[in-house]
């Protein structure tokens, strides 16, 4: 039996073999984790439809089983048809969940190319296709110690 919130045994495998420094990716639904995905990377479907699972959802069973040091985020578009003039909503979601687990940083933005790269470096130990609609919704995770 399991205590933490996280029960899926690829995630508990992959999360398990993963170290400190190592990353964890949870990417939206249209996130291209397919063509992106770290050489080392497993990947882990959980788009069973649009919506379910959520970005969120997954970050709260992640944050159950694996301490994080640092979240990173992709930067939304400040012009253009996906422009936004202010944080997405789901930014402030992920700060309530992360910082309930006792994170003590703040969300890191990257641009999103730049975003693609970390996505798809060799210390990515798993990237998690959600089936979240929200734009913006990806997030990479740093693990950290447990102390």
């Amino acid at each position: 039996m399991l205590k933490s919130k996280l029960i899926h045994p690829q995630l508990l495998e992959a999360i398990g073999r993963a170290g400190h420094g190592a990353k964890i990716l949870i990417a939206d639904g249209n996130y291209p984790a397919g063509p992106r995905l770290g050489r080392n990377a497993k990947l882990v479907h959980l788009n069973l439809m649009p919506g379910v699972v959520s970005c969120t959802q997954a970050l709260e069973a992640v944050v159950s089983a694996s301490p994080v040091e640092a979240a990173v985020v992709m930067q939304y578009a400040k012009t253009g048809p996906y422009a936004l003039t202010q944080d997405p909503p789901i930014w402030a979601e992920f700060r309530g969940i992360l910082k309930g687990e006792g994170f003590k940083g703040d969300l890191q933005p990257v641009e999103r190319f730049a975003f693609y790269e970390q996505g798809e470096a060799p210390d990515v130990a798993v990237t998690i296709q959600t089936g979240d609609q929200r734009i913006y919704a990806n997030l990479l995770l740093t693990i950290g110690v447990v102390m």
